[in-house]
């Protein structure tokens, strides 16, 4: 195999202070690189003296986002490495979605959000101690476009938002809203989805992991709004609305853009057996307005309620909240970037240029938005967000719930989020992907000072009086002793908008001087009550995704955790099983099971853990 230019590789791999001799090529096959690649890396068994720290650090970032090519015809069971898996294991899969792949066979690289979306699925049998595995492509229409299945050639057309294609149509390519189904996944009411941040899901056959197609959830939504603020308070014109319908037929026509925007990630009220959703107008991403849908769904994808929200401030939102009374808003503010949006529009950027932070504020407004018809005696007006007396960028959303105080009706709202500061937050860099070049540096997500700065669990509690009005609203660590760089907070999901004690999350422990804050090495288990942490980790050069619990029992923290390991130096995937409870003891380690080399595959995003109905 005559090898080729990697794309990532750096123009200064070592430090001048330390001499390395040749690192040895390692070969990798079409389906881990792209045809016909070798990629020298460092040997791994050479002594930490030797081996030049920054050099492997650098490609272990790389390697955590390597295309992965291969797909699974049939089941392939994971050989148990260490452990067992026990008997009272409930039934079931853990589905995770992510990007797969980030170059073509033509020289474009993709950020990796903008990545094709890769379903991996573990079947999980406690009683047959069995773990089967099955990895294939969403085949979304753009997935379709750049890869020719005869051939198993990929040439990339759809330029996505975060991204610009090296050998691709730059003017005049509308091609943006590429939708890779990479981000999310859900099964509900027997049937399985992978989500997008702008898109319909697509259906997928949780079986064979084909691609079923596009599922519309909410009817085509025409982006029409009739909540409230549409016209102005004095009947005069309404310039945003004018500015809205000369924009709409430009996102949508040419652009291609749905009218309204389905976020990728949802809520399930386990109390009511309900599927929560929320959307955004298209339009609004390029207006000082933000108009917000929520959607419940019972378990036959029956509409049960939908509200509309207009709020008059140009908001990002990722994720968010719900308790038994409101959906919960974080306004990550954002404004409108004129001279990224010439660039983005002439395809010389990516279109997410056209937007940038907007740190004006001191404060984040946090939107307590009525879930169903006010309270009586409530009169505080939801347009008027909350100002969290702090300035953060709010990324997920662990869990939200609200306590009634005393007889006159006076509450707390809990919130426990992970947040990162504006001064951080960059929509062209994150995970350090510059798009002028195509490379990755892992140096943006382990910046001096990153505790501050990087994602971090926050619990924000506000207090409520009878009338529905704030009396106090304060920002504090989830636990005071832990100040970690720490993401995707997940939880017990049956505990959803209800009180809830513990919170699970990935998070480093920062003892790797090159790679201190990511990619994350460890699971942190928060007890919210006692106020203390535990944790468990992996070994050195391994790191791990997003933590997912499996219930078993009536305890909270009764069951399982289960999260991906990524051996990069080894170039292998385990699954790896924690017992919940244990977790911060020497026996936390349940089950540790091997993927095979050649279906090694790249970071996940979220998961699902979906039992046999």
């Amino acid at each position: 195999m005559q090898a080729k230019a990697f794309n990532f590789l750096p123009s200064k791999l070592s430090s001048p202070a330390i001499k390395l001799p040749p690192p040895p090529a390692i070969s990798f096959p079409d389906h881990v690189t792209g045809r016909g690649i070798s990629i020298a890396i460092p040997n791994p068994e050479l002594s930490p003296s030797v081996v030049d720290e920054k050099l492997e650090a650098y490609w272990d970032y790389q390697f955590l986002f390597v295309s992965q090519r291969s797909e699974t015809v049939n089941p392939v069971t994971l050989r148990v490495i260490e452990g067992s898996i026990p008997l009272d294991f409930p039934l079931g899969t853990y589905y995770l979605t992510g990007p797969g792949l980030f170059r073509d066979d033509h020289g474009s690289t993709v950020h990796p959000l903008d990545g094709h979306g890769y379903l991996r699925a573990f079947t999980i049998d406690g009683v047959k101690g069995e773990v089967t595995f099955m990895a294939k492509y969403i085949e979304t229409t753009a997935q379709a476009e750049e890869h020719d299945r005869e051939t198993g050639e990929w040439r990339f057309t759809h330029r996505g938002p975060f991204s610009v294609l090296k050998n691709g149509k730059k003017i005049g390519n509308t091609k943006v809203m590429k939708n890779v189904a990479n981000t999310s996944v859900l099964r509900w009411g027997g049937r399985l989805f992978c989500l997008w941040e702008g898109g319909a899901p697509y259906e997928i056959d949780s079986t064979s992991l084909d691609t079923i197609g596009n599922f519309d959830l909410i009817d085509g939504g025409d982006g029409s709004s009739t909540s409230d603020g549409a016209t102005t308070v004095d009947g005069g014109v309404d310039f945003l609305n004018i500015a809205a319908n000369i924009l709409k037929p430009i996102l949508y026509g040419v652009f291609k853009m749905p009218p309204k925007r389905l976020l990728s990630h949802y809520k399930i009220d386990s109390q009511r057996n309900r599927l929560l959703m929320m959307s955004c107008n298209a339009e609004d991403m390029l207006l000082p307005r933000s108009h917000f849908t929520f959607y419940e769904f019972d378990s036959n994808f029956k509409i049960l309620q939908k509200q509309e929200f207009s709020i008059p401030e140009h908001l990002m939102i990722h994720d968010w909240a719900f308790t038994d009374s409101h959906y919960i808003l974080f306004g990550n503010r954002i404004k409108l970037d004129i001279l990224g949006s010439m660039t983005a529009v002439c395809g010389l950027s990516p279109m997410i240029s056209s937007l940038s932070v907007n740190p004006s504020k001191p404060t984040c407004p946090i939107y307590l938005l009525p879930r169903f018809s006010q309270h009586e005696g409530t009169t505080r007006d939801w347009r008027m967000p909350i100002e969290a007396p702090s300035q953060m960028w709010v990324l997920h959303v662990g869990n939200a719930f609200q306590q009634t105080h005393d007889h006159n009706g006076n509450t707390t709202i809990q919130i426990q989020a992970s947040a990162c500061s504006y001064k951080w937050f960059n929509f062209q860099n994150m995970f350090g992907y510059d798009w002028q070049t195509g490379k990755l540096d892992p140096s943006m997500m382990n910046i001096q000072g990153g505790n501050k700065l990087l994602p971090h669990l926050v619990q924000v509690s506000i207090n409520l009086d009878a009338t529905g009005s704030c009396e106090k609203c304060c920002v504090s660590p989830l636990n005071d002793q832990w100040n970690k760089a720490t993401d995707f907070p997940s939880i017990n999901t049956d505990f959803g908008g209800r009180h809830n004690q513990f919170v699970y999350a990935a998070t480093s422990l920062g003892i790797r001087r090159e790679l201190p804050h990511f990619p994350f090495d460890t699971v942190v288990k928060f007890d919210t009550v006692k106020n203390s942490t535990q944790t468990w980790s992996v070994g050195a050069r391994q790191f791990i995704g997003e933590p997912v619990f499996v219930s078993k029992g009536s305890d909270e923290d009764d069951g399982y955790l289960l999260v991906v390991e990524y051996a990069v130096a080894k170039q292998m995937c385990y699954l790896v099983i924690l017992d919940a409870k244990k977790v911060g003891e020497t026996n936390a380690l349940v089950a540790r099971l091997e993927v095979p080399r050649h279906l090694n595959f790249p970071l996940g995003f979220h998961g699902f853990w979906a039992p046999n109905e």
